[in-house]
């Protein structure tokens, strides 16, 4: 672990191990990123797969698959997005509780009354994401498989049979809700669908089955009327079978689940694999055209490429946004780990984190839009729970936007809506859409803080608090964890949420909103920080003990309302406060920790300690198929927690991460600056030589490239996306680019242009003659070792 992160000891850089690193930087130096990933950042996976979690990921957003199995057996576990049981417990414990029956119940210590209530919601089996089943291949004699492999450029599948028997193919169709799989050589023994056992536990009845020559299907009733079928069927192709799959649900699917399924398989057969396949394969080559990166660090790329991946096979128009676990919900005869549901006390925010510089904003736009569609429904719980006007987001809720309880102090907490408003104006601030800004980002972040303000209330020395208070899942359920208004955490949320509407009311014309925003913010006070500049749980407790979510960072990032550029006092609270974060160390963090935290130690330029977060999630917190686990799989230190199950966002906070690394371009102070400042290469580690990407985006629109060689810019092209000033960070150690036109002032630190949308800026730089020394602190191992002191436990 670098010196910084914890560790007291400097790096002694061997001579051998310099030139090991030189040697590798040759070879691995790029050119231009290619736009489509290389066979080389395929996921490969020696047979067997025994457990569904180590599967081969495929997806179309709609529907999801796990391709696995062992000897002649394959397996593909099959999920679908929308299939949810949203019946409340029994008792409908959360009917008629408000936010003044919690208050009181705060106030009176009685969290067993509180946990009664709101856990007890949560505790009972539904509402829950459901599985929807199962497919079992016995393939012909002699064909046993010996490795999978997922197929980036084309999002195929792979199960390769030992011998000269050939390789399985299957792909989740971009562009139909169905799955193809094409199987060479004699024809399967035998094909199964199983209906998932879970569901017994939901009280649904035994499926019914049905078979017709080569098709079998099952329909399963659930919930309230719903019915869902899978249909899988085959066809036999002089050597190769094709079998084609779906799922289909009422009343998406029309109230004949099993006429539409039938229909949509058939129809899939017809037309066979390879004519199905072509448009499917374009629709992915036009995902991975949107942008590219290369990094000399074989392991961070691969994993990079596959959660870019993750994004086009589990978040896409006109289906459900990814929740816990995407559309690979949990196929072990168990209903999903947490519900498979919407946890918004940082999942869905950070899952949501990894698109924006990548240009993805199709992909991101699904989880606003699925938000902004459920705005009836947070008016509706903001007028039953917290009764005010506004709308207020259930923190762990269901697909439907209902409230599904679990701890209360971050299930009920009403600023977690705040920071989903995060996720609005961030996309505003990317793409600058005002058809966007003006239909959707001002109007529901507006709803979510009008039932803020209506909350706050000056305390005794007039600043604005909530009745209740608390730090995510600081002191987890215990009454401790409820804690004096207004805690860091929610001070951040409420302050990021007003200052951004203070922002987006601006840009909209409308300066009264715009002020009465802005005032709100100013009423929330100052941040508590110690007398030593560290930011606080609140104005009475101080963070004392190791913790998984960096709840009291969070004005640094994700919302950087404490950035490195501002005052002298900001940079000493972010000095202060992530190295104290250091020294309570990572005894309880989760994969997620490391992830978040290497985006924030990339985003206050601290590289070196960013990767060495990135490199120890990867090494510890990820299954081989690359699902985030929440505990340290290796249980070498890394944490105390060694739990399995898989969440999501820890994946996307290492894109987030790794962008961070790249490209930023936030401004130091958004609501006076009227520019867009573009940093290239802002936060490169030391081992990273040679790098390049392409057409990353900047706030304002902006497309970006560059190329850096010998730890320096060589060539960067940025694509104007508007009309304005263009600020260019100068960080190029005293070389001088040379432009492409005329017009470039330097004002301060940055390169200024008078650009207007269309426009081409360009510069070529010096390459350096040789690589610069490496800093004390640069993190040159291959694999991470562990913390020495791995930090202090949580006590209460």
């Amino acid at each position: 672990m670098p010196r910084a992160a914890g560790q007291t000891r400097g790096v002694s850089i061997s001579p051998k191990k310099l030139t090991a690193f030189l040697a590798a930087a040759l070879l691995s130096a790029p050119a231009f990123p290619a736009t489509t990933p290389d066979a080389t950042m395929n996921l490969k996976l020696t047979a067997p797969i025994k457990t569904w979690d180590e599967a081969i990921p495929l997806g179309n957003g709609l529907l999801g698959g796990l391709l696995w199995g062992e000897g002649g057996t394959l397996r593909l576990s099959l999920d679908r997005g929308d299939l949810w049981d949203e019946r409340p417990g029994p008792g409908d414990l959360l009917k008629g509780f408000t936010y003044a029956q919690l208050t009181k119940l705060v106030a009176a210590r009685d969290n067993a009354g509180i946990s009664k209530v709101v856990d007890g919601a949560y505790f009972a089996d539904h509402p829950t994401k459901i599985p929807a089943g199962r497919l079992e291949l016995d393939l012909a004699d002699g064909q046993t498989v010996e490795q999978f492999e997922l197929n980036l450029a084309d999002a195929t599948g792979r199960a390769r049979l030992a011998g000269k028997a050939g390789t399985v193919q299957a792909f989740f169709s971009a562009l139909e809700p169905m799955a193809l799989m094409e199987i060479p050589g004699a024809a399967p023994k035998a094909l199964r669908l199983l209906a998932p056992e879970s569901v017994k536990k939901l009280g649904y009845p035994d499926p019914k089955r049905g078979s017709d020559g080569t098709a079998q299907w099952f329909t399963q009733e659930t919930a309230e009327g719903h019915v869902t079928c899978v249909y899988a069927a085959t066809k036999r192709l002089k050597d190769t079978t094709l079998l084609a799959t779906t799922v289909t649900f009422s009343p998406a699917d029309g109230t004949d689940v099993f006429g539409a399924a039938r229909a949509r398989v058939m129809a899939a057969l017809e037309a066979g694999y390879a004519a199905k396949r072509a448009p499917h394969a374009e629709w992915w080559r036009e995902f991975w055209a949107k942008s590219s990166i290369s990094v000399p660090d074989a392991e961070v790329m691969r994993h990079y490429e596959l959660v870019q991946y993750f994004y086009g096979a589990a978040s896409r128009t006109g289906a459900p946004p990814i929740p816990l676990q995407g559309v690979w919900t949990a196929d072990a005869g168990e209903l999903p780990p947490w519900k498979g549901d919407y946890h918004h006390d940082l999942n869905t925010q950070m899952t949501y984190m990894g698109y924006q510089t990548a240009g993805r904003f199709e992909e991101g736009k699904v989880f606003l839009d699925f938000m902004s569609d459920l705005l009836p429904a947070f008016q509706k719980f903001s007028r039953e729970f917290l009764e005010q006007p506004g709308a207020a987001v259930p923190a762990v809720m269901s697909l439907k936007g209902q409230a599904l309880g679990g701890w209360a102090q971050y299930s009920l907490a009403p600023s977690n809506g705040a920071w989903v408003g995060h996720l609005y104006y961030l996309h505003w601030r990317y793409t600058r859409d005002e058809k966007f800004l003006r239909e959707q980002a001002y109007p529901w972040c507006s709803q979510v803080g009008e039932a803020l303000a209506g909350l706050l209330k000056p305390d005794a020395k007039g600043v604005l608090v909530l009745p209740t208070s608390s730090s995510p899942e600081a002191f987890n359920n215990d009454m401790r964890a409820w804690l004096k208004p207004n805690s860091n955490y929610d001070l951040m949320c409420l302050r990021m949420l007003f200052l951004g509407n203070a922002e987006m009311a601006a840009e909209l014309g409308d300066t009264a909103a715009s002020a009465k925003w802005r005032k709100l913010s100013d009423g929330l006070g100052p941040y508590h920080v110690t007398a030593k500049h560290i930011l606080m749980l609140n104005a009475d407790e101080e963070l004392v003990f190791s913790h998984r979510h960096h709840a009291t960072l969070m004005a640094i990032y994700p919302f950087n309302l404490l950035n490195i550029e501002g005052t002298d006092e900001d940079r000493a609270v972010i000095k202060a406060s992530v190295h104290d974060n250091d020294r309570l160390g990572v005894l309880e963090w989760c994969g997620y920790s490391y992830t978040w935290m290497a985006a924030m130690r990339a985003r206050v330029n601290e590289p070196e300690i960013a990767l060495w977060n990135l490199k120890a999630y990867l090494h510890a917190f990820i299954l081989r198929n690359g699902f985030h686990a929440n505990g340290d799989q290796t249980k070498s230190g890394f944490s105390s927690m060694d739990y399995r199950p898989f969440t999501l966002e820890g994946n996307f906070l290492a894109c987030a991460a790794v962008h961070e690394m790249l490209l930023q371009t936030w401004a130091a102070h958004p609501a006076v600056d009227t520019y867009d400042t573009i940093r290239i290469f802002p936060a490169m580690p030391w081992r990273w030589h040679h790098a390049a990407f392409t057409d990353l985006v900047a706030e304002g629109g902006h497309k970006v490239s560059a190329r850096r060689e010998n730890n320096a810019t060589v060539w960067l092209h940025v694509q104007v996306a508007r009309d304005g000033e263009l600020h260019i960070r100068d960080n190029f150690a005293g070389r001088t680019p040379t432009w492409n036109r005329a017009g470039a002032k330097k004002v301060g630190d940055d390169y200024v242009f008078a650009a207007k949308a269309g426009d081409i800026i360009e510069a070529t730089l010096p390459k350096p003659a040789e690589l610069p020394l490496a800093p004390v602190d640069a993190f040159l191992d291959e694999v991470p070792k562990p913390p020495a002191h791995p930090g202090i436990p949580m006590k209460y």
